[in-house]
């Protein structure tokens, strides 16, 4: 096992992002210039036993082929090796989020259903904001449960940049459309 996480910064059309693998497995595909930035670069490095160095690799340039098919609407699922860097929950959580199909948006309310903890609302939108694979685990596709557009690391207009880019429909606030499937 290596103890690099081999890193390289890639610009999308929204901004600067930081993708990062480990072992042939995508760990981080973050922005760049989020406030948690140096929290969940320690974190990664200290769960991996690893440090950051900037190189090329396969993960990461498929990561990068990946993402511009994305941003030119031409891929909506990603099929990239991920490791989930977090504790049990956040990878829970995070899980969670793969499930939430492109174009689609759910809340921090319904997320905690579906992990069987409703209490748990305000511990799953803290996961959510550790969330360190930014896009192609979509914490984007989170919005409060009035619809309205809440916390997202890029920023709140490049979440709501991306959601317009998917065609998500956004409902209105204290709109009834936001209803839990089982």
């Amino acid at each position: 096992m290596s103890n690099i996480i081999e890193v390289q910064t890639y610009k999308t059309p929204y901004g600067s992002l930081i993708i990062g693998s480990f072992d042939n497995k995508l760990v981080l595909c973050d922005w760049q210039f989020r406030k948690m930035r140096v929290a969940i670069n320690q974190r990664i490095c200290k769960i991996l036993s690893a440090k950051f160095e900037e190189r090329e690799n396969e993960i990461i340039t498929e990561t990068i082929r990946q993402l511009n098919q994305y941003f030119n609407k031409e891929r909506t699922t990603f099929n990239l090796p991920l490791q989930l860097v977090g504790t049990n929950f956040q990878q829970k959580v995070w899980e969670a989020l793969l499930q939430i199909e492109y174009g689609t948006t759910s809340t921090y309310l319904q997320q905690a259903i579906q992990l069987q903890n409703k209490e748990a609302i305000r511990a799953v939108a803290t996961a959510n904001g550790a969330n360190a694979i930014s896009i192609i685990v979509p914490c984007h596709r989170i919005i409060g449960s009035d619809g309205s557009l809440v916390g997202y690391a890029g920023g709140l207009p490049v979440k709501q940049k991306l959601l317009q880019l998917e065609g998500a429909k956004l409902p209105t606030k204290n709109s009834n459309q936001l209803v839990m499937q089982f």
